[in-house]
């Protein structure tokens, strides 16, 4: 039995999550917030607010699956992109992701002038 899904798509969303939600309150996310169908051959990951509680929903063609990983003494590096509802990572930032790494890394910087 396969215990897990490849995603075509996998989507970080970038703002914090109330945890008393269970999956049909994560899927009114998904659809309304960031627009997109949680039918979809995709992924979609959410934290908490304390950044120590992960949430992770798919579609497996049969019913929804919802995974749940609590860490015990660290925090995940989540992104803080407030112009943005949703990212989409690839499979390797998802593996960064879990293992505690930033996925995002140094935000591009726009300059006009040397200012020399």
């Amino acid at each position: 039995m396969k215990m897990f899904v490849e995603p075509n798509e996998i989507y970080l969303h970038c703002g914090y999550v109330d945890f008393r939600k269970s999956i049909n309150g994560l899927l009114v996310i998904i659809e309304h917030e960031l627009a997109l169908s949680p039918f979809a051959d995709a992924m979609f990951i959410f934290c908490n607010r304390n950044q120590d509680k992960l949430k992770i929903i798919y579609w497996d063609k049969t019913g929804f699956v919802m995974w749940y990983k609590v860490l015990q003494k660290h925090r995940f590096k989540w992104p803080k992109l407030d112009d943005m509802q949703h990212i989409q990572l690839s499979e390797q930032q998802l593996d960064w992701l879990l293992s505690g790494m930033d996925i995002i890394g140094h935000q591009p910087l726009d300059y006009t002038s040397m200012g020399l």
